[in-house]
């Protein structure tokens, strides 16, 4: 990866795809809480069923601090109009679509900077690599910035699929693939019922707080103070 936050540019995250159940929001929640430890931070759920939302009211109820980030849910147009009537208050916007082909994610593709699509081995979801790309290819006649980036979530253990998914993801047309895989932990699911990202979570997961504080730094390509140093993908 080669993302940066410069200068006054908001950056615009979109974490989608086509296929649910990949854990976009757990991905999309996480990114926002330890974004928003070094940026000023505004998390769009512009998803039907409204996990993050539900999940930033439960940690606005938990947290003496609050969520730490401001939260709006907005569904079709609005997802481009608001983004862009707001993108001067904010350092990062993170939107998280759902896994559907909406008016709401196609709207958020094209004011995005980054996509960011997580992949879960073994499943349906590699199936829908090729939809991916093509909806990837056609958002960029409208925002030739856009980029595009692949991951593994929710990876086993070991084994094979792990691998034989990452060598399919490598060859997606239109998609970089990010060398940083969120494992199958526990401690995802736990964080989330508390409305904390799992670096939060007491006790911790080193593995998974490891995990996602390396995906972050890829994002974002940063060197930040949150305990994991990333590389560029």
């Amino acid at each position: 990866c080669n993302i940066k936050l410069t200068g006054n540019h908001t950056m615009n995250i979109v974490v989608g795809g086509i296929k649910g159940g990949s854990g976009k929001t757990t991905v999309a929640t996480n990114l926002a809480v330890l974004c928003a430890k070094e940026h000023d931070v505004l998390l769009i759920d512009a998803d039907d069923q409204e996990t993050a939302t539900d999940f930033t009211v439960l940690r606005n109820e938990r947290l003496p601090e609050g969520a730490g980030y401001t939260s709006i849910k907005l569904s079709g147009a609005a997802v481009r109009t608001e983004t862009q009537r707001l993108a001067s208050k904010y350092d990062t916007i993170i939107i998280d679509t759902g896994g559907r082909d909406t008016s709401s994610q196609r709207a958020a593709l094209s004011i995005a900077d980054v996509l960011l699509v997580p992949f879960v081995p073994r499943s349906f979801d590699i199936w829908t690599l090729e939809k991916v790309s093509a909806l990837v290819g056609e958002m960029r006649t409208a925002n030739p910035k856009l980029a595009a980036y692949v991951f593994i979530n929710r990876a086993d253990p070991r084994g094979q699929d792990n691998d034989e998914s990452a060598e399919v993801l490598k060859e997606a047309g239109g998609l970089e693939f990010i060398n940083t895989s969120l494992g199958t932990r526990k401690a995802f699911s736990n964080a989330a019922a508390q409305g904390l990202s799992v670096v939060e979570l007491k006790p911790q997961d080193p593995k998974a707080s490891e995990e996602m504080i390396t995906l972050y730094q890829r994002v974002f390509n940063v060197n930040s103070t949150l305990g994991v140093e990333g590389d560029r993908a």
